[in-house]
């Protein structure tokens, strides 16, 4: 199923579809100071680098942009200085609001995209709204534009509405990149942006590009100048301070108060030279300020992923990735001690090294029909080394290495890939890994297990790619005994082959919809183990991108022939999904899918329905409301077997840039019929969870923050005897960041 970007920024870089010779231009020097204030009255801007982005980029890729906006670009040996004019004919309809770090992607916004390694496969992305808000991001262009915005900077921006629209102001450290350490005039990639939300969304930028090839960076214009640009000693250090208390009733229902506890921590961030850099952290607090998002786990066989949100994990994530499989997967880190880590690319060549030492020791267990989460009782030592190189032009090859240990498990993995561009629409992909695994003889016991463990895994890509025209070709085979416990590879002991694409037709003089696309793919998966076929698969989507509200559909249907516990089932299903802005400060989504489906628990085939809604309301400048609703159910022979039900709901209001309260409530209810299930003892008529927190922060930047929040749990079950709250908790969190 593919979903819509919210950002719009991929889909508009799809759309792109004109070449042609990518601009040069020479960047002013000039040591003259600025205030960003988003006042733009400084007499350096008269004569800084101006570049004009001439080109819309969406909906109608290549034509000259329907709206006018200036950028203005100097530096200073210490800061790159950028200054945007965005006119407007209706300045009264700006969408722009106080905004949270990188979420301002429903606003107007502006912003630059820097290469400043000159390679063409990756960069970093500044953004602002009309307010000043930040978003920063950084950009893979290894295998077509990819994001994270797990990454973030210490740099300063500043905004304002005018009358003739909007202007900002930039200032983004040199100590806050990373550049090739050279002495002499560089060549930088650069691409400047706009987003302009109204009925009919369109985007501009200073540059055409060819849809048909996968590799935007490549047609970014080029900047030259850097010469006396200096990073500092770009030594980062930032202590913390943790104070909280956790209470929990007994079995009489009375209040447990606990302990206040504290911890003080350091984090350190050190620019060893422009290329290398060294994190460390000592005696961490990583637990999460931010919930996780909230998910369903009723009839399900595989273990829930849950995205990594803590920032030493995140700053240099894109150095420890892989091709095909997630062999790093931070999150199995629970609650380190002490973490080292050394990030850097010299020339063609980035490398990274990363150690911890766990207080805990958990990690994945994979099968073909199912996985679970393993946790040991002891401590553990985790090291990740990765090393990549890039290879002509688009073309890359590496090596990744991860060990764990504790006092009689262990776990090593290595594996080599790496991705071969033969030209701009065909593309090969690679993975071959290799795992040895000592097991405790609880695990032994509990999983029936040998007490080692080895065994292979494969993973080859094939993709061709136009801008109108996609075919792929996908082959997995991950061994009996393959894992990668500090990975996420949820299935073990399969071969898997997967054959798909699909068409684009652009409608460009249509005024309803401007792009149709239709997709689908064949599966085929068996077990290695013993040649059983555990899933056959079809299916296939038609996707509508409307001009007006910024409105997306797409529906699908799916045939599926699916193995488990020694049945085999049919499936049938159909779904759909929508999303689009109703009005202007009102964002929508629905995703609903019905048909067949497994019920795990007693092997047998019901009918489900599952639905799932967002809703995102931006109710003034400082009021946000954000709600998903999540539905499941599955009916057997026409009787209910569960209903299951989730609201995740957060409701924030915004002082200023700065400051934040914050209410999250994540609600759960399940309803069964347990004289349907094969035992039925096992099984309550009903239980609720409800989970609250209450945040307050003050961010100056990411790192330099406070955080001041109270948060509890409750559960009505019939052991509880009603609704009650079971935990609860208060807490605090100062940091402050010193940079060198």
């Amino acid at each position: 199923m593919e979903k819509h970007n919210k950002a719009g920024m991929l889909l508009a870089l799809a759309c792109l579809a004109v070449p042609a010779q990518a601009a040069q231009y020479e960047l002013l020097h000039d040591s003259s100071k600025i205030k960003v204030d988003g006042q733009l009255d400084e007499a350096v801007w008269q004569h800084a680098t101006q570049i004009n982005l001439a080109y819309e980029a969406y909906p109608n890729h290549g034509d000259p942009a329907r709206i006018r906006t200036e950028a203005f670009l100097y530096e200073d040996g210490e800061y790159l200085y950028i200054a945007f004019k965005a006119y407007d004919d209706n300045p009264e309809l700006i969408r722009s609001a106080f905004r949270p770090h990188d979420g301002l992607f429903q606003d107007d916004n502006v912003g630059i995209i820097i290469d400043t390694f000159g390679a063409q496969r990756t960069g970093f992305e500044f953004f602002v709204n009309p307010y000043g808000a930040q978003a920063d991001m950084l950009m893979d262009d290894n295998d077509g534009w990819a994001e994270d915005e797990s990454w973030d900077a210490i740099w300063d921006s500043a905004g304002q509405i005018t009358e003739f629209g909007y202007q900002v102001e930039v200032a983004i450290p040199f100590k806050a990149l990373r550049f090739p350490e050279t002495g002499q005039p560089q060549t930088w990639n650069i691409a400047l942006w706009r987003n302009h939300p109204r009925d009919i969304k369109s985007s501009a930028t200073n540059f055409p590009r060819d849809r048909d090839s996968k590799c935007s960076i490549c047609q970014f214009d080029q900047i030259r100048g850097f010469n006396n640009i200096k990073q500092g000693h770009n030594l980062q250090l930032t202590p913390t301070l943790t104070l909280g208390r956790a209470d929990s009733k007994n079995a009489q229902g009375d209040w447990v108060n606990g302990d206040v506890e504290s911890d003080v921590g350091l984090d350190i961030r050190w620019g060893m030279t422009q290329d290398i850099v060294l994190n460390a952290t000592i005696n961490p607090d990583f637990s999460n300020v931010e919930a996780d998002d909230g998910q369903l786990d009723i009839n399900k066989t595989f273990a829930l992923f849950y995205n990594e949100k803590r920032p030493f994990f995140l700053d240099g994530s894109d150095y420890f990735s892989s091709n095909q499989l997630n062999l790093v997967h931070t999150r199995n880190i629970v609650d380190p001690d002490v973490g080292a880590k050394i990030t850097g690319k010299i020339n063609s060549h980035s490398f990274g090294v990363m150690m911890a030492d766990d207080k805990r020791t958990d990690f994945l267990l994979p099968f073909s029909e199912s996985s679970d989460i393993v946790q040991l009782d002891s401590a553990s030592k985790s090291f990740v080394g990765r090393y990549k190189s890039d290879v002509g032009e688009r073309s890359s090859a590496g090596v990744l290495l991860t060990s764990r240990s504790a006092d009689d498990y262990r776990n090593d993995m290595l594996a080599v890939d790496g991705v071969y561009n033969i030209n701009d629409a065909h593309q090969i992909t690679y993975l071959v890994a290799r795992s040895e695994s000592d097991n405790p003889l609880q695990v032994q016991q509990d999983y029936s297990l040998a007490a080692q463990q080895t065994d292979n895994a494969v993973s080859l890509n094939y993709q061709y790619f136009t801008g109108d025209d996609n075919i792929y070709v996908e082959y997995n085979r991950i061994g009996q005994d393959f894992r990668a416990d500090m990975g996420f590879v949820g299935q073990s002991d399969y071969q898997k082959l997967v054959v798909g694409g699909g068409h684009n037709w652009y409608l460009k003089d249509n005024k309803t919809v401007n792009r149709v696309r239709i997709n689908g793919d064949w599966d085929k998966t068996y077990r290695l183990s013993d040649d059983q076929l555990l899933e056959q698969e079809i299916e296939g989507y038609i996707n509508l991108w409307f001009n007006s509200y910024s409105a997306f559909v797409s529906a699908g249907v799916l045939a599926r022939e699916r193995h488990y516990a020694g049945e085999l089932f049919d499936e049938y299903k159909v779904s759909t999904w929508l999303e689009g802005r109703p009005i202007a400060d009102l964002y929508v989504s629905l995703y609903v899918s019905h048909g067949d489906s497994i019920d795990y628990d007693n092997v047998r085939l019901g009918q489900n329905w599952y639905v799932e809604s967002v809703i995102n309301w931006q109710i003034s400048d400082e009021w946000e409301l954000l709600v998903g609703n999540y539905y499941d159910t599955l009916d057997i022979d026409g009787s209910n077997l569960y209903n299951a039900y989730l609201a995740d709901a957060v409701l924030s209001y915004q002082f200023d840039m700065r400051n934040q309260i914050r209410l999250n409530v994540q609600y759960t209810h399940i309803n069964r019929t347990p004289g349907l299930y094969l035992q039925p003892e096992d099984y309550a008529d009903s239980e609720s969870y409800v989970q609250t927190q209450l945040l307050y922060s003050y961010k100056v930047n990411p790192q330099t923050l406070i955080y001041v929040g109270y948060g509890d749990f409750g559960l009505d079950t019939a052991e509880s005897n009603g609704y009650r709250r079971t935990d609860r908790q208060v807490f605090a969190k100062f940091s402050y960041a010193w940079q060198y």
